[in-house]
């Protein structure tokens, strides 16, 4: 399959992430941040020499991701300063994209409100009424620009944000009717948090034309003390579920790239040191 890395999880040096994807034979480069400008904030002459560097190496862009629409709460409402500031985001991001070639941009969503829907007395006590329908009125925007300037969209199944699952993901394209614009960027260690099974429960939500990128890492969750630890790849409650997973996706025929997210590190904040523990894993699961 297509392997590749989000290239700042190895150094913001691009032209060092590439040296360590050439030493690993991994082809795709996914962008988040360059140096330290995330993005979608470069000038347009560091937009053309992260092209021709990427270029001149063989690397092909998987995804630009930058952060567009994180923070945003059910407060918000579309044509606001933030959201206004957030789309203005978008527009340069979309324009990079088409220099570097990139096929996704990445979008979040706004920030979580746990129960959305509900029965059985829920419905009244329990439920953030309201709280989807906002999300969609500051999603809808950004599929209309998706669609004038020709660009598919990926959002990410995001810790903390309002689609945390591949259901929420699948759900909002559904309820946007954005099939067409809006796929998912599937992450199963960030769906760990809501106890989404990656396979079958998460994977049987998005294969039918719904999945767009991916992002692996491992991780193990304990959601009642609010606490998250990123896992060396295969020591974390992904370890029995990525073969199963890589086996789908071969079997479905999935064209599109995985990206490695390397998050980890052994204790000293070291996050190279991390990719390189866990890399080899990574192609031996998805390779």
């Amino acid at each position: 399959m297509k392997l590749g890395v989000i290239c700042d999880g190895i150094s913001r040096d691009l032209a060092y992430a590439v040296d360590v994807m050439d030493e690993f034979e991994l082809e795709y480069a996914e962008l988040q941040f360059v140096g330290d400008t995330e993005v979608g904030d470069h000038t347009g002459a560091e937009i053309r020499a992260i092209d021709q560097l990427l270029r001149d190496h063989g690397k092909p862009v998987s995804c630009l991701s930058r952060h567009v629409f994180a923070g945003l709460t059910t407060a918000n409402v579309a044509g606001d300063e933030m959201h206004i500031k957030h789309m203005d985001a978008l527009k340069r991001l979309i324009e990079m994209a088409q220099v570097v070639g990139s096929p996704l941009v990445r979008i979040m969503t706004n920030r979580k409100e746990q129960i959305l829907w509900g029965h059985g007395g829920a419905e009244k006590w329990n439920v953030a009424h309201g709280a989807w329908d906002k999300t969609l009125d500051l999603i809808a925007p950004a599929v209309e620009l998706a669609r004038i300037d020709g660009i598919t969209l990926v959002v990410e199944t995001g810790n903390g944000t309002m689609v945390n699952s591949n259901f929420t993901a699948r759900k909002l394209i559904d309820d946007l009717d954005a099939k067409d614009v809006l796929k998912v960027l599937w992450d199963p260690a960030n769906n760990c948090w809501c106890h989404e099974r990656a396979i079958p429960d998460g994977y049987e939500e998005v294969k039918d034309g719904y999945l767009g990128h991916i992002h692996i890492k491992d991780v193990l969750v304990d959601t009642p003390r609010a606490t998250l630890t990123v896992k060396k790849m295969g020591e974390g409650q992904l370890a029995d579920q990525f073969d199963p997973m890589a086996a789908a996706l071969r079997g479905d025929g999935y064209d599109g790239v995985i990206s490695f997210e390397s998050v980890y590190h052994p204790g000293n904040g070291d996050f190279e040191a991390g990719f390189r523990q866990s890399i080899e894993i990574f192609k031996r699961h998805f390779g």
